[in-house]
């Protein structure tokens, strides 16, 4: 199956109401997988888009800036607490959601990442690994519930597993920084 209709399905599979309502109903499963697999179907799909408007994406995204950079406010508006809480009990924003995760950030990361330079890839690693870090000291230590439509432990939970999130990436980091990726080819 093409990687754009593998894309396209994975986006209508997520917005079935069921699925959706589903994976919003657990804290750690809204955000650590239904918001990566919108953005990873905007990945699959993003493709179609580099084809049919080729000179939109030459012209906007020719170094790979501009794409990072809306992809990293997609992605950081989506981390706090009150657009979860947000898109759970008003309908424009979780169609905003549906529209922004795929659209906004999928399809500019993919364009975007193989014109970025090494050390602008590892920038922006590292800064979603202090992100990260910071995200989930919030969603650990804060002692109040953050979001309303879920309980302190599901709030844990999802601060535990930024932290290993961000912990993975540190060592992802060190892996590249001491590593020579030449010797093994």
């Amino acid at each position: 199956m093409d990687q754009c209709k593998l894309g396209l399905a994975l986006f209508f599979f997520l917005a079935l109401p069921p699925v959706a309502r589903f994976m919003e109903s657990i804290m750690v499963i809204h955000m650590h997988m239904q918001m990566p697999m919108l953005v990873i179907s905007g990945l699959l799909m993003a493709p179609f888009f580099q084809r049919r408007f080729p000179h939109f994406f030459e012209k906007w995204n020719h170094n790979g800036v501009p794409g990072i950079l809306l992809f990293t406010f997609i992605i950081s508006y989506w981390l706090l607490p009150r657009t979860m809480d947000e898109a759970l009990m008003i309908t424009s924003v979780e169609v905003f959601k549906f529209i922004s995760l795929p659209f906004l950030a999928g399809l500019p990361l993919r364009d975007s990442w193989t014109k970025l330079t090494e050390f602008a890839k590892n920038t922006v690693i590292l800064l979603f690994t202090v992100l990260f870090i910071g995200v989930g000291f919030l969603y650990v230590f804060a002692p109040f519930q953050l979001c309303n439509n879920y309980l302190m432990i599901e709030q844990l939970t999802l601060g535990w597993g930024f932290l290993l999130t961000a912990l993975a990436m540190v060592i992802y980091l060190c892996y590249k920084a001491f590593v020579d990726p030449t010797e093994y080819e």
